[in-house]
């Protein structure tokens, strides 16, 4: 019997081993040829980015942070709304830089219908951009936020300024959300 050669075990990159990456997801999305929209959410809120592979690295070509939608009149937090909003500025910016299609990229996260980066991905489509998806992963009624507006108008005063208190503080009317929605969604619109 012949002595194999070279080590018995072999280390998987880094990003691998601590779980940060799957790389056989990421080479098919690289593989499409067109731009990934790299959603990623914080615990206070969203960064959508439109980036593209290069050897030396992947190059972002627009981006948006949810932070940037105080400057429309919108209070940022991690919800549908605000993920749609982000999703729809980076869309905007991205076809000003020249993108026409692209491919979701979610990383790690399990791709569950009526979340935040589908949210985002219709902010992106409403922009002008195509990408593929599937049918029924959007609800529209979660994104314009009117699930947050009936349950600020059902609380009473008492519960109302404790439950959105950060709201407040920043001058931002829960019990207008879904007005302030389009009211944002518009602005951007413009840019």
């Amino acid at each position: 019997m012949a002595k194999s050669k070279g080590p018995k075990h072999v280390v998987l990159f880094r990003r691998r081993r601590k779980g940060l990456t799957n790389y056989s997801k990421r080479l098919a999305l690289v593989k499409s040829g067109k731009p990934r929209m790299v959603v990623r959410s914080s615990n206070k809120g969203v960064i959508v980015q439109f980036v593209e592979f290069t050897p030396k690295g992947d190059m972002v070509l627009a981006q948006s942070n949810s932070i940037e939608l105080k400057k429309y009149k919108w209070a940022p937090r991690r919800n549908l709304p605000t993920a749609y909003l982000t999703g729809l500025l980076a869309g905007v910016k991205a076809k000003k830089a020249g993108i026409s299609s692209f491919v979701l990229d979610i990383g790690l996260s399990s791709p569950i219908v009526k979340t935040i980066p589908f949210a985002a991905l219709k902010g992106a489509l409403d922009s002008g951009l195509q990408s593929p998806h599937g049918e029924n992963i959007f609800d529209e009624e979660r994104i314009k936020g009117s699930h947050i507006e009936s349950y600020a108008v059902s609380l009473d005063e008492a519960g109302y300024k404790k439950v959105f208190s950060s709201y407040l503080k920043e001058g931002f009317d829960p019990r207008k959300f879904t007005s302030l929605f389009e009211e944002a969604k518009n602005t951007i619109l413009k840019v």
